[in-house]
């Protein structure tokens, strides 16, 4: 299985910035792709951004420019620089992996890190 825990999220100001960090753990042969999602009160989970080991990088709607997705590939690890930080950014951000396990391909989920921004 695949053990995914983030780091970084906090309390900022608006206009702030955070850093998240994800690391995977556990018993696993790859992951084919990281990425992040988030959810705030009262809403569903959406796309943040996600980075696959082939193709390219996508971000959620009108985050690309203030969010900067990362991976080490090496290290199994994925980061999310968050810029210019507004108050509906707030929320529970989750790692997500798509790995390869020894029951096959599946999607893990970190336990999600808070991000609030205030006014």
């Amino acid at each position: 299985q695949v053990q995914l825990v983030e780091t970084g999220g906090g309390l900022v100001q608006t206009g702030g910035s955070l850093k998240l960090s994800c690391a995977a753990s556990g018993v696993f042969t790859g992951i084919n792709d990281m990425g992040w999602h988030r959810q705030a009160p009262g809403k569903r989970r959406e796309l943040v951004a996600h980075v696959p080991n082939h193709g390219i990088t996508e971000y959620g709607d009108s985050l690309k420019g203030r969010f900067s997705i990362s991976r080490d590939i090496a290290n199994n690890a994925v980061y999310l620089q968050m810029n210019n930080l507004k108050p509906e950014d707030t929320g529970v951000y989750f790692c997500h992996a798509y790995a390869l396990s020894t029951t096959g391909w599946d999607n893990y989920w970190g336990q999600g890190t808070q991000v609030t921004v205030s006014s």
